[in-house]
């Protein structure tokens, strides 16, 4: 199964409580933090939701 390498490069200071929610779903709590996630659809949800804060790669 494909993973997703994502790390959180804009803050969420100023944007809505559910896409601040989405963040803390993914596990993100800090600026430049990285994860790396498994490629399910609820995963990709969350990323599509903060797309804008985030930077992904995808790691075979």
């Amino acid at each position: 199964m494909a993973r997703l390498k994502v790390k959180l490069v804009k803050s969420p200071i100023g944007y809505p409580k559910d896409q601040k929610a989405a963040l803390k779903a993914l596990g993100f709590r800090r600026l430049q933090q990285e994860k790396l996630l498994e490629d399910t659809p609820a995963i990709r949800g969350n990323i599509r939701k903060v797309a804008h804060l985030l930077q992904v790669e995808v790691v075979e």
